[in-house]
């Protein structure tokens, strides 16, 4: 049987790693964790162009760990396009070895966040304006639609996005 690749990606706070970790506990499944935040909470510096392609593949390789442990669906907070979208915005290039791999890893399903529910400050985060927010969220929106994978937005408060992604995952023949 397939793993199914669920991925769950939009502008910063909207609620991504709490609905990722929220479905995997429904599921008893895993989920990968946005490896982003660990590595600038560690860098003890603002991040780089070159610090972006070492974030892109450690994110590759601790998606490719979990998938060996997973049973059935494996959940994924953010894949490669959301540090395409920095790379892009913060310094007008993202480097080759992360678009071949946009092009060459394969998912079931993204789940984009809206941007209805309220910004929640976190000194990673740099674009707590609305105007920015929908800005990010047209792009996720626009690259998703482009992948040709299927894709479901999830809006509302927590409760109703976990009942919107549920439903999603069940339209979409993930479970």
């Amino acid at each position: 049987m397939d793993i199914k690749k669920v991925v769950i990606i939009g502008p910063e706070s909207t609620g991504k790693s709490t609905l990722s970790k929220a479905l995997a506990a429904t599921f008893g499944e895993l989920w990968v964790y946005e490896y982003a935040r660990q590595y600038i909470n560690d860098l003890g510096r603002p991040y780089q162009y070159d610090d972006l392609l070492q974030i892109a593949k450690k994110q590759v390789e601790l998606e490719e760990k979990k998938l060996k442990k997973s049973k059935n669906i494996l959940f994924i907070d953010t894949d490669l396009h959301v540090i395409k979208v920095w790379s892009d915005h913060k310094f007008g290039k993202t480097d080759p070895w992360i678009l071949d791999q946009i092009e060459k890893r394969k998912y079931d399903l993204y789940l984009l966040t809206d941007v209805d529910i309220p910004w929640e400050d976190d000194p990673q985060r740099e674009h707590p304006n609305p105007e920015m927010r929908n800005y990010f969220f047209g792009i996720y929106k626009k690259l998703i639609e482009n992948s040709g994978v299927p894709f479901e937005i999830v809006r509302g408060g927590y409760g109703e996005r976990f009942i919107s992604a549920m439903k999603a995952l069940k339209r979409n023949d993930v479970y």
